[in-house]
């Protein structure tokens, strides 16, 4: 099925044939690709690809960027093995929109969810005519995984127990992790499952109610790890993707035994380090395997820390947290936001052999990137029948290799309802509203009409507003987001186009 997906077609909702107008499967352009391998399958240069995708983690958790006493030598050395991106964004501050945007390439806004986050009895989820990472890698012949957090949908009453809610439906050939943050009362452990039928067929329950099982929490971040490994090693022989979305540093806070208590931070230093070791261990079997100069690894995070709760003293559901929340810092508050400190994550690009070590890249760049890029690397056409919001960005990660100039950045944030509250061209960013699960405005307004405008690489806090001395700026970038605006309700989401 995925592989009919990536026909062009000038209305996204026309039926799509099993066959493209040579009568080839859609997808396949000949019996061979260009490295004489089967059609379908990855050319001999293309990586394999994995991508850790962390929960609530900010900018400031890390020592290589400069936190003084969470330990984390494994991510920094992918960071030194590779290109560290010091403005990386993700599009929503928030974990479904989040995800749904590095998995397709697309703004939330064109999601169809509704709201920033998918919850376990809501009807939407991830629609089967999106097309992700998982999907287009496969019609290359990758074997595809996802060991960590879902959230892009949940099988429930309001959706008929839908076959299309959980990830097998799009693109991954197996699983293990929870279906939602591990926080929810109604979270469960899952796995993949040929024989299973728990909550719907292809699946089996390994724990369910998770906020009550304190030890099945504490061993999420290991279980992932060991069934990526796994995944790993069975696949070395072929391309292969895996996907490892860490359910941790979300709260409630959980590390295992053998990481407990060993961080001079804390418990979040504790869960930080645990999932560094994670990577390294991840690293090992890559290079046990002689992969690790055909291996591509990215890391980042799903959204800011949540310092809502970072002075919360007693709260029902997570207890004592003002030192349970992570840093955004040197920018303004953190996930829940579209101020800097909701959507600036670490990113980081690691290809050993392809990717020149201990490189700096100051270009902004965001997760809408990862998808074009990766396809580009894999030889997987971008489908031409939807907007695909991202760029192909390897004239960074190897500019000896690729030459061509990218255009200016220009990145939209979406708030709650998936739509912008800011927009960024180059290195401004005006806001139009101001958006916070905290409730605190830092003593500004902000609306169409009186817009905010920060220049942000000179100003990382966001503290000084030039809307006033730059009002044709302002008009230009109001225009821009007012055609982008347009253009995603204009097209609207496979939701509202059946």
């Amino acid at each position: 099925m995925a592989c009919a997906l990536f026909a062009s077609y000038s209305n996204a909702d026309e039926p799509k044939s099993s066959t493209d107008p040579g009568g080839r499967p859609n997808g396949s352009a000949s019996s061979t690709d260009p490295s004489g391998r089967p059609n379908g399958s990855a050319s001999s240069t293309a990586p394999n690809i994995i991508v850790f995708f962390l929960d609530d983690s900010g900018y400031g958790d890390y020592a290589h960027n400069g936190n003084p006493t969470i330990r984390t030598p494994n991510i920094s050395k992918l960071a030194q093995d590779g290109m560290n991106f010091t403005q990386f964004y993700v599009t929503s501050p928030a974990c479904s929109a989040s995800r749904y945007s590095l998995l397709t390439g697309r703004y939330p806004g064109r999601s169809g969810f509704g709201s920033w986050v998918i919850g376990p009895g809501a009807k939407q989820h991830l629609h089967p005519k999106e097309i992700t990472l998982a999907e287009g890698l496969k019609t290359r012949g990758y074997q595809t995984g996802i060991f960590g957090k879902w959230h892009l949908g949940n099988p429930n009453q309001k959706n008929n127990f839908s076959q299309d809610t959980l990830p097998l439906a799009h693109g991954f050939d197996e699983w293990l992790g929870t279906n939602v943050s591990h926080d929810y009362s109604s979270a469960k452990l899952l796995q993949s499952d040929p024989s299973g039928s728990q909550p719907i067929k292809g699946y089996s329950v390994i724990a369910k109610n998770l906020p009550s099982k304190a030890d099945v929490c504490a061993s999420l971040t290991e279980r992932s790890t060991e069934a990526a490994i796994s995944f790993i090693k069975r696949n070395k022989e072929t391309p292969f993707f895996a996907y490892i979305p860490f359910n941790m540093p979300h709260l409630g806070l959980y590390a295992s035994d053998k990481f407990l208590g060993k961080s001079r931070r804390g418990l979040l230093g504790d869960v930080m380090e645990e999932i560094d070791d994670s990577v390294g261990q991840i690293r090992q079997s890559i290079a046990e395997a002689g992969l690790t100069e055909n291996t591509l690894i990215i890391f980042s995070s799903d959204n800011g820390p949540w310092i809502r709760f970072q002075d919360t003293a007693s709260d029902k559901k997570y207890g004592d947290t003002r030192l349970h929340v992570g840093y955004a810092q040197p920018f303004r508050d953190g996930k829940g936001s579209t101020w800097e400190g909701g959507h600036r994550v670490p990113g980081i690009f690691c290809w050993p052999g392809k990717i020149t070590p201990n490189s700096i890249e100051q270009s902004p760049v965001s997760t809408l990137d990862i998808l074009p890029t990766v396809f580009a690397l894999a030889g997987v056409e971008l489908p031409k029948d939807r907007s695909i919001d991202g760029r192909d960005i390897r004239p960074y990660l190897m500019p000896q290799a690729h030459k061509a100039k990218l255009p200016e950045f220009e990145f939209y944030y979406s708030w709650a309802d998936n739509m912008p509250s800011a927009v960024r061209v180059g290195p401004w960013k005006m806001h139009t509203r101001i958006a916070s699960q905290t409730g605190n405005n830092y003593g500004f307004t902000a609306s169409r009409d009186t817009p905010l405008l920060f220049q942000v690489e000179q100003d990382l806090g966001e503290r000084i507003n030039r809307a006033g001395e730059q009002a044709k700026r302002v008009e230009k970038m109001m225009e821009s987001l007012t055609a982008f605006e347009t253009q995603v309700q204009e097209e609207g989401s496979f939701w509202n186009t059946q």
